[in-house]
């Protein structure tokens, strides 16, 4: 199990829940015909919020488990691991 103080897993928790509201909204804009350019502007809010949710997994990350594997001497795993998520990103 990932370590996670009770303070990152309640933003991530928070932006998560963030993101569920956003997506809800585009299900009943679609499922009312809501004009195109209002979906997409309720879509890239979901995708912000999803975005910003990463960004709080990776920085938990980097402080926690890849500080360990630094001071285990898993050097490259811990590299190749965060190298990853970049070439998916693509």
């Amino acid at each position: 199990m990932a370590y996670r103080p009770q303070d990152t897993k309640e933003r991530i928790v928070h932006r998560l829940k963030i993101a569920q509201g956003h997506l809800k909204k585009v299900l009943t804009m679609v499922e009312q015909d809501a004009y195109c350019i209002d979906v997409i502007h309720q879509s890239q809010a979901v995708q912000k919020a999803l975005k910003e949710v990463d960004a709080v997994v990776l920085e938990n990350h980097l402080h926690c488990c890849v500080k360990d594997a630094l001071q285990n001497g898993n050097h490259e795993q811990a590299v190749a691991e965060v190298m990853e998520i970049f070439k998916k990103n693509k």
